[in-house]
């Protein structure tokens, strides 16, 4: 007869040999490989390396001696594509276990020996683009999953979706939840590995993410560039209109987002999760950045510092064109100005509405009558978690305290998973674990990111332990 819950050394043990066996040399792999998301690279299909991660996870997928796994590569026309695996099990319920293996593009500032593409491995951590964010998932996913097997510890039917075009926000995705509906069944539980822990000592439960609101904000004055000796003080600069407009979205001496249209009510659960959370990071919440110099953060408060990052909107000014190299940049009064700007929403407040809204901001009466566009690129709602139920929130101290000794911590997380809120619409009644490894330095989309492997294994045995509950309570 299947066993009721995985013996806990005996769990521990596999996920350890698997990771140190296989999943690190294929992370390594993989990390080496330039898979950009679509939005950084147009020419994703000629270049190939999206393929080559699909190719490469779906080669070790097959390779798992689970004989009655159904793998596929699902492609739709026009899109990047997306590996569907599915596995029986026990019962009427559904798992879905999410994951990516699209990259964010190089960034710099990677420490000499580092490099975006070139996997480092130093103290336990897998330094480069991609391996925490998230192209692990779909090996702790599967390995989850053998882990009980390997013990004859039942499971629900488990469905994976791990997609190419999440860096992009996603849209891809809903095209394929559609196509892939039949399939998917109904779900009732939902694992998503693409977020990130507080710190490195106990399993770490994402309650919400933030929205976003992204676009370009371009400023014109000239036609062409003119001598500033010449101009200045006749013609405004487009950048000081564009720091005026800026002004709108946002408090210059604290960075508070001024329209109320972006900000939403905190509901106090989550304020009292936040400060839950706050009081077990004490100043990590901020002492975590590399700061520069004399820099100090927006607050000392761990408890607020918390919440501006997941409930407040704050505003990112991401890249800039019109403004040449220092080194190039002569006594010109330059024509354009253009800023990439992110404005990151609290979970309850509509992306596609939050970008009209920035829109109207911004190109409301021009200071001195400047051509002023916002155009709009992506907007994203974010996602609140359903009130988690009983059996998971038992499920979710229990793995904690098995595998890390410690109890399970619950928090919002400041980036943006459109996947989730799909998801949350599509499965209203499903219960969520969103969960990640993108802890303190590991730095997700920027220099010298890193994934964690001690703490991944653990949380590997975590997803196992959960999902054997959710199978134990469904029985």
């Amino acid at each position: 007869m299947p066993t009721a819950a995985p013996s806990a050394d005996a769990l521990a043990a596999f996920v350890e040999r698997k990771w140190d066996a296989e999943i690190v040399s294929q992370l390594v792999e993989y990390v080496r490989t330039p898979a950009k998301s679509p939005h950084f690279d147009r020419d994703w299909a000629a270049h190939g390396h999206l393929e080559a991660v699909v190719r490469q996870a779906e080669a070790w997928c097959r390779a798992q001696p689970i004989a009655d796994m159904a793998l596929e590569v699902v492609r739709l026309p026009g899109r990047t594509p997306l590996l569907f695996f599915e596995l029986p099990g026990i019962g009427r319920h559904t798992v879905l276990l999410y994951g990516h293996l699209d990259k964010q593009p190089e960034m710099t500032g990677w420490r000499a020996g580092l490099g975006p593409w070139q996997p480092v491995i130093q103290d336990g951590r897998l330094y480069g683009r991609g391996g925490a964010d998230d192209g692990y998932a779909v090996f702790a996913s599967l390995t989850a999953i053998a882990a009980l097997r390997a013990q004859n510890v039942p499971h629900a039917r488990c469905v994976g979706l791990i997609e190419c075009c999440e860096e992009s926000g996603s849209y891809d995705l809903p095209a394929y939840l559609e196509a892939l509906a039949p399939r998917l069944g109904a779900v009732d539980f939902v694992v998503g590995l693409d977020s990130g822990c507080g710190n490195y000592d106990q399993l770490w439960v994402t309650t919400s993410l933030r929205g976003i609101a992204a676009g370009t904000l371009a400023v014109d004055v000239l036609a062409e560039g003119v001598h500033s000796g010449d101009a200045s003080g006749i013609v405004p600069s487009s950048f000081r209109v564009a720091r005026v407009l800026l002004d709108r979205l946002e408090d210059p001496r604290t960075g508070a987002v001024l329209p109320r249209e972006l900000h939403c009510e905190i509901p106090a659960e989550r304020v009292a999760q936040a400060r839950a959370a706050g009081a077990i990071l004490g100043e990590m919440t901020w002492k975590k950045f590399p700061y520069a110099g004399g820099t100090r953060p927006l607050t000392p408060d761990p408890g607020e510092a918390v919440l501006n990052r997941t409930w407040r909107p704050a505003l990112s000014v991401t890249g800039a064109d019109g403004l040449p190299p220092i080194a190039d940049a002569g006594n010109v009064l330059r024509p354009r100005t253009a800023l990439k700007l992110s404005m990151r929403i609290p979970p309850r407040v509509d992306g596609t509405q939050a970008t009209r809204d920035i829109k109207r901001i911004l190109e409301a009466d021009p200071p001195h009558g400047a051509q002023v566009r916002f155009a709009a690129d992506q907007g994203a709602t974010g996602w609140d978690a359903p009130p988690t139920a009983p059996w998971l929130a038992a499920a979710l101290e229990a793995a904690s305290q098995r595998r890390y000794g410690r109890p399970a911590a619950f928090m919002g997380e400041g980036g943006t998973i459109p996947f989730m809120g799909m998801l949350g619409r599509q499965f209203p009644a499903a219960q969520f674990l969103i969960t990640g490894v993108l802890g303190p330095q590991s730095n997700a989309h920027g220099p010298n990111e890193f994934l964690h492997i001690p703490y991944a294994k653990k949380l590997t045995a975590c997803v196992a332990d959960v999902i054997a509950a959710h199978a134990a309570r469904a029985a």
